[in-house]
């Protein structure tokens, strides 16, 4: 959705009344398609503050956007964190922000990251490798009924009782380490059955891989801190794959352009944008991604 990202966000050249130039946050940099395209519309002068938890995706933006020099800086980090994040470089706002929620392309496809059960690889799933805890660490902990309540309500498991059990038996019973052994636990726990084409285990993969980063809570933390990161006229951009993070972003936005007398933040979408059709046959992915945009309004004297 990269065109209507730019649209939403509007980057543009242009200074502040100290002389600096328009900031610009891609919280998810990832491989830095969007940043990209965000520091070419926004030059000579605009900068960006790309941050993504994952150092082989910083590492492949850092190549790729090499060429805008010091007119970017790349942080290891965690969006949650992002007020601290850009103290840290002396800005206490900026003129936009961008979050596309969710994994990428990239993560999936590296069987060692353990993400996807399309090639057998390790029971890991963090989007931060150097951070403890993943995907088994966290099996081995979970009570059934914790499991279970997860997969109903991160995943939409309708038989997430029963996936609990089976997952959680096999993991204790030494038989469950890998991706590819998880997947065969849900496809014992439920058959190999397709819903709109959509593996059994894929729910289950989703919910483990939420819980192991703990998405949601990043995602809460992120949305109770932009508004006042935000120059008056910036604005936000969310991006969600995901139904239930779409709609937190979706209620707690209008709730934020609500809430406040007068308001500071104006719906720019007042109903979630989905990817051109042409979009969603070049990229299947993207088929389920919805766009929301706030813009922050001029102080009131």
């Amino acid at each position: 959705m990269l065109e209507q990202v730019l649209r939403h966000l509007d980057p543009r050249p242009g200074r502040d009344a100290d002389g600096a130039g328009r900031v610009y946050v891609d919280a998810t940099v990832g491989l830095g398609g969007h940043a990209e395209a965000i520091l070419e519309r926004s030059a000579p002068d605009g900068r960006v503050v790309g941050v993504d938890r994952d150092p082989a995706a910083l590492a492949a933006a850092t190549g790729r956007l090499r060429r805008f020099a010091d007119r970017c800086a790349l942080v290891h980090g965690d969006f949650a964190d992002l007020r601290r994040i850009l103290a840290e470089r002396g800005l206490s706002a900026v003129d936009g922000l961008l979050c596309d929620l969710g994994i990428s392309s990239a993560q999936l496809g590296d069987a060692a990251r353990g993400f996807s059960f399309q090639a057998d690889g390790p029971l890991d799933m963090r989007m931060d490798p150097t951070r403890p805890g993943d995907a088994g660490d966290l099996l081995d902990t979970l009570e059934a009924d914790a499991l279970a309540d997860a997969l109903a309500r991160l995943g939409g498991e309708r038989c997430a009782r029963r996936v609990a059990r089976v997952v959680l038996q096999r993991r204790r019973e030494g038989r469950l380490g890998t991706t590819g052994e998880l997947r065969t636990a849900v496809h014992a726990a439920m058959g190999r059955s397709r819903s709109g084409g959509i593996d059994a285990a894929t729910r289950t993969f989703q919910t483990l891989r939420m819980l192991v980063n703990r998405e949601e809570e990043a995602l809460r933390a992120l949305l109770a801190t932009f508004p006042d990161l935000l120059r008056p006229g910036g604005r936000a951009v969310f991006v969600a794959f995901h139904s239930g993070e779409d709609r937190l972003v979706k209620h707690t936005l209008r709730e934020l352009t609500r809430a406040d007398e007068p308001a500071r933040l104006r719906l720019i979408t007042r109903r979630a944008e989905r990817p051109s059709p042409e979009e969603a046959a070049r990229n299947p992915r993207a088929r389920s991604a919805k766009l929301r945009a706030v813009e922050r309004l001029a102080e009131v004297a």
